[in-house]
């Protein structure tokens, strides 16, 4: 009978030890601070900036309306445009390293981007998209709008979980 109130006993002071050995509650700030989802490096592996997704939203918005070979059905994308965003924090790349979140990389030279086209996208149908959703970062260009867009080329440069762009100078 007095087995079990000796236990909870110990099971209390057990908890209290415990307790005492957590790991201090991190500062508000931290607790609250947004993810980084894009990180822009120099050639060396330098970071020259860190996006969150608010930064991201923060540049001019484009949305593309297309289909895709990865997707079903019309979608909808909404991003900034690679441009403006290179423009931002290396206006003189010669070309571009991205990667993904699993090391898929490929580069794309500065001919491979217009003030238009492609856009990073974060938002499809309006929505963030998740890792399982090719999220939180998608390079999207307007496939259906001409053939151009759908090529191999074109295809292999649409990264899906960006994460790094390493600028070339």
């Amino acid at each position: 009978m007095f087995a079990l109130p000796r236990l909870a006993k110990r099971l209390s002071a057990l908890a209290v030890i415990a307790a005492s050995f957590a790991a201090p509650a991190l500062p508000a700030l931290a607790q609250d601070a947004e993810p980084i989802l894009l990180t822009v490096l120099d050639e060396e592996g330098t970071v020259l900036a860190e996006f969150t997704l608010a930064d991201l939203e923060a540049f001019p918005v484009a949305e593309i309306d297309t289909t895709t070979n990865w997707t079903d059905g019309m979608q909808e994308f909404t991003g900034v445009p690679l441009q403006i965003l290179v423009d931002a924090v290396a206006p003189d790349a010669k070309a571009l390293d991205l990667t993904a979140i699993n090391d898929y990389a490929v580069t794309i030279p500065r001919d491979g981007w217009d003030q238009d086209y492609p856009i990073l996208a974060y938002r499809n149908h309006g929505q963030t998209m998740s890792v399982r959703e090719k999220g939180p970062l998608w390079i999207v260009y307007p496939y259906d709008v001409s053939s151009a867009y759908r090529t191999d080329v074109i295809h292999f440069r649409s990264v899906w979980q960006l994460d790094r762009l390493r600028v070339i100078d």
